[in-house]
């Protein structure tokens, strides 16, 4: 039986890091990474058409809404996501153009 190679763990600051110089969008869970695959034309629609709505109705708001290229950081799993859609209302996050910290709202689109 052959073992299988462990994965290359990176911490999240050399993740930051790499990602960027990539031809395609990785997240990152807790040390390991993993590539995201395309998504169909009817998921974009709708990942589209939420954003949309989300975005007409918190118009006059201080919240601002991302759609799919965008990565979330979720501190409590050591973790980067880039979901469908994502809403954040907390200032802290006009702070950085690398992630979100504090959304108050992620969307992941099932299709």
């Amino acid at each position: 039986m052959i073992a299988s190679p462990q994965p290359y763990r990176m911490t999240p600051q050399e993740y930051l890091e790499w990602e960027p110089t990539q031809e395609i969008r990785y997240e990152y869970i807790d040390g390991e990474v993993f590539a995201m695959t395309g998504g169909s034309k009817p998921h974009n629609r709708i990942a589209l058409n939420l954003a949309s709505d989300l975005n007409t109705h918190l118009q006059d708001s201080s919240c601002e809404v991302y759609i799919a290229d965008v990565k979330v950081k979720i501190s409590s799993v050591r973790s980067y996501h880039y979901p469908d859609v994502v809403v954040t209302c907390d200032s802290r996050d006009q702070e950085s153009n690398q992630f979100i910290e504090y959304p108050c709202l992620i969307v992941e689109v099932l299709s």
